[in-house]
């Protein structure tokens, strides 16, 4: 598979600029006459102009380019140099054209080592981001941070895309997580239907209440895909949906560390920017540039090798009065993240899944003779 016949490259005007060698641009290889080789790249930007599955797009297509423009004026990081932006993507004749190439590309990425960085266009792309996972041949966790569920039954991509994904065939979704969705945006049915399917699901108040609670949910995923609506417009104004209540930027940079310390993430996507709705300044973009550039900080900051029998860990075995009579937790001593173990059939198709991601406070929890939730949904899901 030749990759550079699926790419633009990078805009002159972005790699004629004068960056000072401290720069995030300095330190990265970039698509400009040739096209990176990536056989010591860890982490691959993938610029997107595809909108054509969103209600409003005035300039959507020049998203990417705004977002690398704040990008590459920010400073280096921990090892940028193993970082290359491969350009733009360029879309398929159809809709469904530009998922098969996200696909494709994330595909061929994932399959050598190379963890995707997708940014720009409209959130309805993450649905050829999860379609990269369908040759891998095992089921996989995926979270959402978006203001809304995009579970309606009409409208354009961009509404319905996440409903797209969830019953996509052949299924191999094992568990799927909405972070920060605002209550007065989505239909209470749709609520319903995430608890039939033992979906986890945290309001944008729930998330403010105990933010460190968001990690383990995080933790447990293999791709992320972040909506720009999910901030709050006084921040992020050029989102496409953008609304006057949502995380704060700081809150929002915080998930994507999270999402870059997460040793089992593979794939991150950032969706849902418009130039034409920004300000002056394309705050918007500096946001999504910031964001991106704390999810690398992430990645160069994982410690967890998630071999539990390993001398990194602690395991702690808990004693209950009722079924299941023990429950056992691990602690990290290089991170101090917690996990706890589900008992399941060896031969069960999820025996990948052996276990899920918790914090501190569900080990109090069982020490009291509770079993956490995190235990009974994990236990439902397997079953």
């Amino acid at each position: 598979m030749n990759l550079q016949t699926f790419f633009d490259p990078v805009a002159k005007f972005l790699s004629e600029k004068a960056y000072p060698e401290n720069s995030f641009f300095s330190q990265i290889t970039i698509h400009q006459e040739t096209f990176p080789d990536l056989n010591d790249v860890q982490i691959a930007l993938v610029g997107l102009k595809e909108c054509r599955g969103s209600r409003h797009a005035e300039s959507m297509e020049r998203g990417s380019s705004e977002i690398r423009e704040k990008l590459y004026e920010l400073k280096k990081g921990m090892v940028t140099n193993k970082v290359a932006d491969l350009g733009d993507l360029i879309s398929g004749d159809s809709l469904n054209d530009t998922y098969q190439k996200i696909r494709q590309v994330g595909e061929y990425l994932m399959k050598h080592q190379v963890l995707p960085v997708f940014f720009g266009g409209s959130h309805d792309l993450d649905y050829g981001q999860y379609l990269s996972y369908q040759k891998m041949k095992k089921l996989v966790t995926m979270v959402t941070v978006d203001a809304k569920i995009d579970m309606e039954e009409s409208g354009p991509e961009s509404d319905r895309h996440t409903q797209e994904i969830v019953l996509h065939q052949p299924n191999f979704l094992f568990s799927y997580t909405h972070l920060a969705y605002q209550s007065f945006l989505v239909d209470p049915t749709l609520v319903n239907v995430m608890e039939k399917l033992y979906f986890d699901h945290v309001r944008l108040g729930q998330i403010r209440d105990n933010f460190k609670e968001t990690e383990p949910l995080i933790r447990d995923a293999d791709l992320m895909s972040i909506d720009l609506s999910a901030i709050q417009s006084s921040v992020a104004p050029g989102a496409v949906d953008a609304q006057p209540f949502g995380l704060t930027g700081e809150e929002a940079c915080q998930i994507c560390w999270f999402a870059g310390t997460n040793e089992k993430l593979s794939s991150f996507g950032i969706y849902g920017y418009d130039p034409y709705f920004d300000d002056a300044h394309n705050k918007t973009a500096k946001v999504a540039a910031v964001m991106i550039w704390y999810f690398i900080e992430g990645f160069y900051s994982r410690k967890d090798s998630l071999s539990f029998k390993s001398a990194d860990y602690i395991k702690y075995t808990v004693s209950l009065d009722t079924k299941p009579n023990t429950l056992v937790f691990y602690k990290s001593k290089r991170s101090g993240k917690w996990w706890m173990e589900i008992p399941h059939n060896e031969t069960d198709r999820f025996d990948r899944v052996s276990t899920v991601s918790c914090s501190y406070a569900d080990y109090q929890l069982a020490q009291k003779g509770e079993i956490p939730e995190r235990w009974i949904n994990a236990q439902i899901k397997l079953y």
